[in-house]
């Protein structure tokens, strides 16, 4: 596994539609690994292969320590209720704001055996299915988000 580096905003790239994934084939495993790893040693809990420049729809979540949901051409396909919480991104580091997403979201998408999966996240995970789908559409949690965040707002 490797680290790899993380697009910052401003970056265009992170504006860009990500492509489907054809075939799953060593190379997008590796990249997972790979995001895995990228995504820990950052200290997130989501990350999209946009965000490591890439432009395939492949995207990793751990929101509880150890239970990485690994995302291939994920579709969100219901989401419901309303959750208002502070929002970050590893490609803005350190900065925040104040988003509104779905408290459930279910996904469906591919794992990376090529078996269609379906995952139903509430809260947080819920709100890192959103974020990290919204980048495989060019978008950015700074779109929505209501008002930027301060420090002492966080603590």
């Amino acid at each position: 596994m490797a680290k790899l580096k993380i697009v910052k905003f401003g970056d265009q790239m992170l504006r860009k539609v990500s492509r489907p994934v054809e075939e799953i084939t060593p190379r997008i495993l590796t990249l997972l690994d790979d995001m895995t790893e990228t995504m820990r040693d950052a200290g997130g809990c989501g990350l999209a292969a946009v965000q490591v420049g890439v432009l395939r729809r492949v995207v990793v979540i751990e929101v509880e320590e150890g239970n990485v949901i690994e995302l291939i051409n994920p579709k969100i396909i219901s989401f419901a209720g309303e959750q208002e919480e502070a929002e970050g991104c590893l490609s803005n580091p350190g900065n925040y704001g104040l988003t509104k997403r779905p408290k459930v979201a279910i996904v469906r998408a591919l794992d990376r055996h090529g078996k269609e999966i379906e995952i139903k996240g509430t809260d947080l995970l819920a709100r890192a299915i959103c974020h990290e789908c919204d980048h495989l559409d060019g978008k950015l949690y700074t779109d929505i988000q209501i008002r930027p965040l301060s420090r002492e707002e966080l603590s």
